[in-house]
């Protein structure tokens, strides 16, 4: 198979996309660092045309439904998203007593020098496996995201995970604005 498959082809189609972190380093156990995530997507909403229907941070990566709808499009929007995300979460790292500190940056300074794709650190690995949903069944892809937490053994039930939009699918609010198919 073709990494085609996983390219955006459509700069404001609907997508499916899973950002995974380095090695799927555990990197999203702190609040703190699950919160520049939430941060990041109301600020890309209400200022980069982002149209979210759905999303989950787990521990090592990101999982999103949703499109761009005007602007620079979906790449433009990956892009950015992912460096300002990796910015402030490696700078997070350094600033909070992390346990892990030297070992994750160590990680991912080898990943940078590996890749030759970051200067000095690289949090997100390449690519978003962008999936389109043009021919598919969004809600299956929804589904899919809110149940992450559950199979993952944190939640019983998808709405009582915060860092998800399942709450808002069960008629609540949740962290991040949400179009609710």
């Amino acid at each position: 198979m073709s990494g085609d498959q996983y390219k955006i082809q459509d700069q404001y189609g609907y997508y499916f996309l899973t950002m995974t972190v380095v090695y799927w380093l555990d990197v999203f156990t702190r609040a703190e660092y699950r919160d520049v995530i939430v941060d990041s997507l109301n600020h890309c909403i209400e200022h980069k045309n982002l149209e979210l229907n759905a999303w989950v941070v787990m521990s090592n990566h990101v999982h999103l439904v949703g499109r761009v709808n005007g602007g620079q499009g979906m790449s433009a929007f990956l892009r950015d998203f992912k460096k300002y995300t990796s910015k402030r979460i490696l700078e997070l790292i350094e600033e909070l007593p992390e346990s892990r500190r030297d070992w994750l940056l160590d990680k991912f300074s080898w990943e940078a020098r590996r890749s030759k794709r970051a200067e000095n650190y690289k949090l997100w690995k390449d690519g978003s496996h962008a999936i389109s949903l043009q021919n598919i069944d969004a809600m299956g892809k929804v589904d899919y995201i809110h149940m992450n937490p559950v199979r993952a053994h944190l939640v019983e039930t998808p709405e009582h995970y915060i860092y998800s939009s399942a709450i808002d699918y069960s008629g609540g609010k949740g962290l991040v604005k949400v179009n609710v198919l």
